[in-house]
């Protein structure tokens, strides 16, 4: 065991001599060795100090037991702090270490230097395991079925933040529900909610500054990992390899970069698109991508029809009981895909009104761009946004080209043409 550990030691030496060499400018690294129920926990998580929620579990049993069934396998997770941590899966053999410090390396240059990372907490550790421990102290106070009911409600509206632009005082100011239109549907709901205790409050200020952190790592995921792809093969490519070891590293990565059946993957695309920008535009170019680009700037300004064909892009849907490719136009290619990675993914929910009619109801909005609602899921959460509130919701959308009301006072839900 301990010669197998100054053996990993002197490889991430190595590695990171590399990365140096090559111009990688990373955090200070911390590398620690875990069994796969703790780097899934992490993963589940999120967050080696996160809050514990049933949800968290339902996500540990999926991914534990897809691990179980050798239907997939998480190599490592890279945390993006200062230092950064690195957790290494234990039953990794040394060249899959090599190629996952690369990995590691890599995000860690990332997170480091791309634009859209500099606002975020480098001590989030530190931060998350405070609040881990606040709801804990909730839990005692209140009955923990009370504060897991409470965060069910809003970890159902998680993603409903404005991660580019802070609201201004009169947003986050108490009492009566502003006019002012916002984004930021839990700062809103933090700061006017007429029935809010303190520590309820608290809650939701803390799931909306975690999910600020992950924010930006949902919107350069293809760029992220194509980043941190292209990087491990190009170390690897720079050190002397074994016959064995070579052909280890070779069905690695086919498994890593194999194009999905039914989606996109990250490490695929973003790899070939980082390749042909370097191909076509120099290595310059690629360290000034890395610095200023998200997902969605990469695929509009560097998805090329030339990669579209190669890559064998093309757009889907069911037709009758058979699922049949309907457009191979790279525009429409490009342009569906940026739309799918707009807002992360999710639609864009605006407050426009905690006062409608006068009566201190709130008043959502969808802002439609051709993507409609999933209705089943909008019924479902409209209940838990009420909760928060404990007055009348209302949330504006278009079905079939027509504008629709949904609104929910408590009791039932209902729909109403606008």
């Amino acid at each position: 065991m301990k010669e197998s550990i100054l053996e990993l030691e002197k490889a991430i030496g190595e590695v990171m001599d590399k990365a140096s060499a090559e111009g990688l400018d990373y955090f200070d690294m911390r590398f620690e060795i875990c069994p796969a129920e703790v780097i899934y926990g992490f993963g589940a998580y999120g967050m080696p100090t996160r809050f514990a929620h049933w949800s968290f579990g339902k996500g540990y049993s999926r991914i534990k037991t897809e691990y179980d069934l050798n239907l997939s396998r998480i190599y490592e997770m890279v945390i993006n702090t200062d230092p950064c941590y690195a957790f290494l899966l234990d039953r990794n053999t040394l060249i899959q270490n090599k190629l996952i410090v690369g990995h590691a390396l890599a995000h860690s240059d990332f997170f480091k230097n791309n634009a859209f990372f500099r606002s975020t907490s480098r001590r989030m550790l530190d931060t998350m395991e405070a609040s881990a421990r606040r709801i804990q102290d909730y839990e005692l106070s209140y009955e923990q079925k009370t504060v897991e009911s409470f965060i069910d409600a809003v970890l159902s509206i998680q993603e409903h933040v404005n991660p580019y632009d802070r609201l201004s005082e009169s947003v986050h100011s108490s009492g009566k529900g502003s006019r002012q239109e916002t984004k930021d549907v839990l700062g809103y709901l933090k700061a006017h909610s007429p029935i809010l205790d303190d520590w309820q409050r608290d809650i939701v200020n803390i799931i909306r500054e975690e999910t600020l952190y992950f924010w930006p790592q949902l919107e350069t995921k293809i760029l992220n990992e194509g980043w941190a792809t292209f990087w491990h093969l190009r170390l690897l490519r720079r050190m002397e390899l074994s016959e064995a070891e070579t052909l280890e590293l070779a069905v690695m990565q086919s498994e890593l970069i194999t194009p999905g059946r039914f989606r996109i993957n990250p490490y695929h695309l973003g790899l070939r698109i980082l390749e042909s920008i370097e191909a076509h535009f120099g290595t310059e170019e690629l360290w000034d991508v890395r610095a200023r680009e998200n997902d969605v700037s990469l695929i509009r300004n560097y998805l090329t029809p030339e990669l579209v064909d190669e890559l064998d892009l093309y757009l889907y849907r069911r037709v009758g009981y058979e699922w049949r490719v309907v457009d191979k136009n790279w525009h429409r290619i490009r342009d569906t895909l940026v739309q799918s990675l707009i807002n992360g993914g999710h639609p864009y929910i605006v407050v426009m009104d905690g006062d409608f009619k006068g009566l201190g109801e709130l008043y959502l909005r969808h802002a439609y761009e051709g993507v409609e609602l999933d209705v089943p899921y909008l019924e479902r959460t409209l209940p838990h946004i009420h909760k928060l509130w404990s007055r009348t919701v209302h949330l504006e959308t278009v079905l079939d080209e027509k504008t629709v009301q949904f609104s929910y006072d408590g009791e039932r839900i209902a729909r109403s043409f606008l």
